[in-house]
């Protein structure tokens, strides 16, 4: 065979592997998805739940050993909600990024 011919089965080789390559990407991410919306739903959930639980029992003993004209459990247990919210926030956003980061490679 000559050169040309070397050429262009090479050029279709590298062609056919990129699609297969893409393909399994494909099928890998599709099913990684799902599980990934809920992981980052549970994620969520426990980043607001644990601070503000933590915020109302450390409340509570505050209250019970270190009494005050304001209330430690409500004070800290908003703190804790806000806290919470601010984290799931953060691993939203990084979980975007992640997911447009992914697209953007499967583009190139």
């Amino acid at each position: 065979m000559n050169k040309t011919s070397d050429n262009k089965k090479s050029s279709f080789l590298d062609e056919v592997d990129n699609k297969e390559r893409q393909m399994l990407y494909a099928r890998n991410e599709e099913k990684r998805s799902e599980w990934r919306g809920f992981g980052t739903f549970g994620m969520v959930g426990w980043s607001v739940a644990v601070p503000t639980v933590f915020g109302a029992v450390l409340g509570v003993w505050l209250d019970k050993d270190y009494p005050q004209t304001f209330s430690w459990t409500l004070t800290l247990l908003i703190g804790g909600l806000f806290i919470g919210c601010a984290l799931a926030w953060q691993w939203i956003d990084k979980e975007n990024k992640s997911m447009h980061e992914h697209k953007n490679k499967k583009n190139e």
